[in-house]
């Protein structure tokens, strides 16, 4: 972690690699939104993050895909989910690589959002409250599972003081906190909602991911998390909001994350598929620009080309 977030020209040590973990054994399914990018078992997940740290990645973010689903996502804080069972054996068998644990709903829940829902006077809202009740267990679960970083993405308010709150009454007062302090309601996150199955059934996320209007939100959100307790804050997107990481960079001292999403993954992949860019040339100059712009941690699909390239 020290290495990670060290102040340095972008390395193999400042990448995360986004997996995906789905039940079974012997699964190996592309996302075809995202080429190049798998559902994996956990065996065959496994075997991906040891060919990973032999290339010098040091640092995975754990995504689940439950075998079934409720309108609670209960399955989410399950010691037996993909997620708590991959990140047992990525401990066992690469302590090495610092496992960090997607805490959210949206994967887990039958209708696709990141939290309970509940009616209000005739529209169906996300539940906050009760939402922080299920990311305090979900973390919990993944902490004693062998996370080292719990992630909370579902944008609740609230959501870091609870967990840190959670964590720390279990024990786990080492487990780190990386918080999604500004994820935008983006039309860039489409492929991932392939890849972890997780589009809302009804509605969007706007009613509590940020407005991409509104910049300033985002500096309030992430002092506000800082506040609560969180170790590392995040920028999600990363490539088309470098003015945010810039901005956060510039009140906030603790180490920043921006996530290079799936919708960037997948325009540079077909701009490349189709001979119009370099793809090489342009993950670099991205990468480096989103560096440039104040991260110190840089989570991307391409963390396995990024690991030969630089």
């Amino acid at each position: 972690m020290r290495d990670m977030i060290a102040q340095s020209p972008p390395g193999v040590q400042n990448l995360v690699a986004p997996l995906f973990a789905c039940e079974g054994r012997d699964v190996r399914n592309e996302i075809p939104s995202m080429p190049g990018q798998y559902q994996f078992s956990c065996d065959l997940a496994l075997e991906t993050v040891q060919r990973w740290a032999a290339k010098g990645i040091r640092a995975v973010l754990l995504f689940g895909i439950p075998a079934g689903k409720d309108e609670q996502g209960s399955a989410a804080w399950s010691a037996d989910a993909p997620v708590q069972r991959l990140a047992g054996m990525i401990k066992s068998q690469v302590p090495e690589m610092l496992v960090i644990t997607d805490a959210c709903l949206c994967e887990y829940t039958s209708h696709g959002h990141c939290g309970p829902i509940r009616n209000n006077n005739g529209k169906f809202i996300v539940d906050n409250d009760l939402t922080l009740e299920s990311l305090g267990k979900i973390a919990v679960s993944q902490a004693r599972a062998g996370a080292d970083v719990v992630a909370p993405s579902a944008m609740m308010d609230g959501q870091v003081a609870a967990i840190r709150k959670a964590l720390d009454a279990e024990g786990f007062t080492d487990t780190a906190v990386m918080a999604y302090s500004a994820k935008f309601a983006s039309a860039l996150y489409g492929p991932f909602r392939d890849a972890a199955q997780s589009a809302p059934r009804q509605g969007d996320r706007k009613t509590y991911q940020m407005d991409y209007r509104s910049p300033r939100q985002a500096v309030l959100e992430a002092q506000a998390d800082a506040d609560e307790g969180a170790d590392i804050i995040m920028v999600k997107p990363a490539g088309a909001y470098l003015d945010i990481i810039a901005a956060l960079r510039g009140v906030v001292n603790l180490p920043l994350a921006a996530y290079h999403v799936s919708g960037e993954y997948a325009c540079i992949k077909a701009a490349a598929a189709n001979g119009w860019i370099d793809e090489r040339a342009v993950v670099l100059e991205m990468i480096h620009a989103i560096r440039r712009a104040g991260a110190d941690v840089i989570i991307t699909y391409f963390a396995e080309d990024l690991a030969d390239w630089l």
